[in-house]
């Protein structure tokens, strides 16, 4: 099962974190809290942990086009969320 994970620079991690599951949660299964986030979309499952620093990304699909998909879904949505400021989403694959 192909993954990636991103770790986006910002004071706003929990902030961002909820809104995206809280947007997601009438149409797909999700569960979190203000520190831990996690969301089972069609095309694959996302799991954010927010600190004071960052919004860490770890995301996960059957097959390697779902998840560049999902790479983008995820951080187009978290971006107009952040309109105000900058985000950078730096997905790692992992080996």
């Amino acid at each position: 099962m192909p993954s990636s994970r991103a770790d986006v620079a910002t004071e706003h991690a929990s902030r961002y974190l909820q809104q995206l599951c809280k947007h997601w949660s009438h149409k797909f299964p999700v569960e979190f809290d203000p520190r831990h986030g996690a969301i089972q979309l069609s095309i694959g499952r996302t799991v954010m942990e927010a600190d004071d620093k960052a919004l860490h990304i770890a995301l996960a699909a059957d097959d390697t086009a779902s998840l560049e998909r999902l790479e983008s879904v995820v951080a187009d949505h978290i971006k107009r969320f952040a309109f105000r400021e900058e985000l950078t989403f730096d997905w790692q694959k992992a080996a």
